[in-house]
């Protein structure tokens, strides 16, 4: 099923700010709208741009690993200037962190023609030099993979709405197969990142970040990792005391900034 479908898929890396969509699209400008959201905030990427993350654990940060590379050059970026911005909203956030240590999925291919294998493994972890201890940012917990059909929601920040959240909560997932979710979000250039949520037991929790967009049929469709074994990966990569270190070499196109960019993945 997935093969079929991201055959007929052009895919690009989620790179820009993401347009406001009409419908299901809510602008967090206010205290009241952002609260129980505050966990998710702006990554300020070493002067290069932004992506989106979530907080997960009182120092660790969940985002896509393209958002850790230039792509002007394929390098690593360097992760002690990314600066976690929790709920950000309107010049103010609820906490700033600097990142101490990143991990991306040790499979996570900067190349290649494989599109399921970028999408499944793009997905990266931050250790904060500080864990936030704030009683209004209270990190998510994180779920096993939606089911098909299942309601989901994704909380950014994106082009004209990049100093405020949005929460667009009328997706669904249309596919899941070879650890790639395909969901009916109409993400644009910039969700990079973003996390996806589902709610189960009527609180938010984690299944996913937004790796790449992609059209179906003239419909846009988001893409993203099914989370629970890449993240389980990434945990035991911190605990193994990796991620301090800065890694180089060849990247996929795009990281979130503010010039639009577009790597066109090839069939797998």
């Amino acid at each position: 099923m997935l093969r079929s479908l991201i055959a007929a898929l052009v895919l690009t890396l989620v790179a820009l700010p993401t347009a406001a969509q009409e419908t299901g699209l809510k602008r967090l400008d206010t205290g009241d709208d952002g609260r129980g959201w505050e966990a998710v905030g702006r990554l300020e990427l070493a002067g290069r741009g932004f992506c989106t993350g979530a907080l997960i654990a009182p120092d660790l940060v969940l985002t896509a690993a393209h958002c850790l590379f230039d792509k002007d050059t394929g390098a690593r970026m360097n992760h002690e200037k990314i600066e976690f911005l929790a709920g950000w909203r309107n010049g103010r956030a609820s906490a700033y962190r600097w990142v101490r240590r990143a991990v991306v999925h040790p499979s996570y291919e900067f190349g290649g023609d494989v599109a399921a294998d970028r999408v499944r493994n793009d997905v990266a972890l931050l250790e904060l030099r500080h864990p936030i201890r704030n009683a209004r940012v209270t990190p998510f917990k994180t779920d096993k993979r939606p089911r098909k059909g299942q309601k989901i929601a994704i909380v950014s920040y994106a082009r004209d709405r990049s100093d405020a959240p949005s929460l667009q909560e009328v997706c669904k997932v249309m596919s899941q197969q070879e650890g790639v979710l395909v969901m009916s979000c109409d993400v644009d250039f910039g969700s990079s990142g973003a996390p996806i949520f589902t709610w189960e037991d009527g609180a938010p929790r984690i299944v996913s970040v937004v790796s790449a967009m992609a059209n179906v049929d003239g419909q846009k469709v988001s893409l993203g990792t099914q989370l629970e074994v890449p993240l389980s990966v990434l945990k035991a990569e911190l605990a193994a005391g990796k991620g301090g270190r800065m890694d180089t070499g060849p990247t996929i196109a795009g990281v979130s900034d503010a010039r639009q960019t577009g790597a066109k993945f090839a069939k797998p």
